[in-house]
């Protein structure tokens, strides 16, 4: 489905990467947007958004008051460390022609970046990451990425800020649909209970799981916000509340669709290796969502039952 402008003052939200897992969760969850807005995907057979010419044509009625999401990435963090120019077409000059688009119009972007831009490892010293609960907040120095994918999602964030100061940067983590044919981590649980005994999981691993559509419903409460000087022109973070490792998570996986946890059995990060290195250390604060007078995302623990048991449920 396609909503087209009804009228020229009516906003319209373009979401950027509409065929994507995070771009098909805005599209379910239309409900939460706006009633003042009508909305329009465009996936990467209406926009390539590495390339100018594409950039302008697809975007070519942008008005004041429209707002693009971008959801579109390139999000293969191992693929990305054999294919860096790929990577950095898509995650940095992608993020700066859709700026550049919304500066000229005078409409708001809204990026979508990654946990990928901080080190992946814990802060030691008073008052670093490692030292709070709540993990990582926007303003802690990113530091040097450990992946390519990381690289390039932290120097799209710039590129947007630079060519629109007044966009806006949503970090999230870990996202999963959960469905049992979906690629993500949750999904792999789910078939791998049904064909294996057991599965080994990393348990050295923590970060913020964080449930699609509860991230698609936050955008939309974002969307119809506006672009508040809270918001505009600065990094949030918007995760599922709490923290979590791979293991607790595929532990939980297997609570939820009734069988013995005990079959997950926990491993180190040592023993999986990968092109790209996994951050050890990858929990987000959600303090500067509540800050902008948002809702805080509820407990990933909550949403992970919810992924399982009602899927597409919204926030109670």
């Amino acid at each position: 489905m396609v909503a087209m402008r009804v009228t020229p003052s009516t906003p319209t939200v373009y979401i950027v990467g509409a065929g994507g897992q995070l771009g098909t969760a805005l599209q379910e969850r239309t409900a939460q947007a706006p009633d003042s807005v009508v909305w329009r995907p465009l996936t990467s057979a209406d926009i390539d958004i590495t390339d100018e010419t594409s950039v302008a044509a697809a975007l070519g009625d942008l008005g004041a008051g429209d707002v693009v999401v971008n959801c579109a990435a390139y999000t293969d963090v191992d693929g990305a460390e054999s294919d860096p120019e790929g990577a950095r077409r898509v995650n940095v000059t992608g993020p700066a022609l859709l700026a550049a688009q919304t500066a000229a119009a005078g409409a708001w972007l809204i990026h979508v970046s990654t946990d990928y831009v901080f080190p992946g490892t814990p802060l030691d010293g008073p008052g670093s990451a490692g030292d709070r609960p709540d993990g990582y907040e926007p303003d802690d120095v990113s530091g040097e990425p450990a992946t390519v994918y990381g690289a390039t999602k932290l120097a799209g964030e710039r590129a947007a800020l630079d060519a629109d100061p007044r966009a806006t940067v949503v970090r999230t983590a870990w996202v999963y649909t959960g469905g049992p044919e979906s690629r993500d981590f949750v999904g792999t649980m789910r078939r791998l209970e049904q064909t294996r005994d057991t599965v080994s999981v990393v348990d050295d691993q923590l970060g913020s799981p964080t449930y699609c559509i509860d991230l698609a419903d936050g955008l939309w409460e974002l969307v119809a916000a506006g672009p508040r000087p809270e918001v505009t022109g600065t990094v949030l973070h918007a995760t599922n509340a709490g923290r979590a490792t791979w293991f607790e998570v595929a532990a939980a996986v297997f609570e939820e669709v009734g069988a013995e946890r005990s079959r997950v059995l926990p491993t180190t990060t040592a023993e999986f290796r990968r092109p790209a290195p996994r951050p050890a250390y990858s929990v987000l604060s959600g303090r500067s969502w509540a800050a902008a007078g948002l809702t805080p995302l509820r407990d990933w623990r909550a949403a992970l039952h919810a992924s399982i048991v009602e899927p597409g449920g919204s926030l109670p």
